[in-house]
């Protein structure tokens, strides 16, 4: 496996990122020199510019693009257009660039907030366009989504070795409402006070919880840490900081 990662070209878009970070030590154990890696930064390599995509896309054997403009529920209320047009015109750019470059392999990262908004429970890959995403999260979503519509029409016209991974439906399988889990960190804290719930604010995606059968069945991915042990070590984390 080594041998066959080691001549290996890669650029990880967003590889500075919690994600790529880890995707990066992945690829280095895996055999690719660090030499051979490359890790685009926005301030050097603005990749809503085609100039910047083609530079960094060249004589790479693969690109592993995580990059994105993302945020929560405010921020993306806030800035929908930006949104929108920065994830739409990376990925969109950063495709066709690799395409003429005779780039090997393209892997796209998805989002759960491409689903539809009202999903049946739990979430399967199938029921991804049965609906629109919710509304805060849909200009983000379904600029993301198009990596999906892109990489298939590539792969059906050019024989493009694209691959979209819906962060392979990745999670424990398990949900848990606001309410429940704001309980719960405020038992685990020893919070003792009051929770105050603001109505006027939106709530999001009313529910969320994965089908992750896929990801065990095509390999072997199973959620190790039961929800509250993973808190409890979140809490003991964020105290240390303190």
């Amino acid at each position: 496996m080594k041998r066959q990662w080691n001549n290996q070209r890669v650029v990880v878009t967003g590889g500075s990122g919690f994600l790529g970070s880890h995707v990066v030590q992945a690829l280095l154990a895996r055999g690719v020199r660090r030499e051979h890696l490359m890790i685009p930064r926005r301030a050097t390599h603005d990749l809503r510019r085609w100039e910047n995509c083609q530079s960094v896309v060249q004589n790479q054997d693969m690109v592993i693009h995580l990059a994105a403009t993302v945020g929560g529920i405010g921020i993306n209320r806030e800035k929908p257009g930006e949104f929108f047009y920065d994830n739409l015109m990376i990925g969109t750019q950063l495709m066709e660039v690799a395409r003429l470059a005779g780039v090997g392999k393209f892997v796209s990262i998805g989002t759960i907030c491409a689903y539809p908004k009202f999903t049946p429970i739990p979430f399967r890959e199938e029921n991804l366009w049965d609906g629109y995403p919710e509304e805060t999260n849909a200009p983000y979503g379904l600029a993301k989504k198009m990596l999906l519509v892109q990489g298939q029409a590539y792969r059906q016209q050019y024989g493009f070795q694209s691959i979209y991974l819906l962060p392979v439906n990745l999670g424990s399988g398990m949900e848990i409402s606001i309410r429940e889990l704001a309980e719960l960190i405020a038992r685990l804290t020893g919070f003792a006070g009051a929770i105050a719930w603001d109505t006027s604010q939106p709530n999001g995606q009313p529910r969320r919880c994965l089908d992750v059968s896929r990801a065990e069945r095509e390999f072997g991915f199973r959620a190790q840490t039961p929800f509250e042990q993973g808190l409890r070590r979140t809490i003991e984390w964020y105290r240390d900081q303190l």
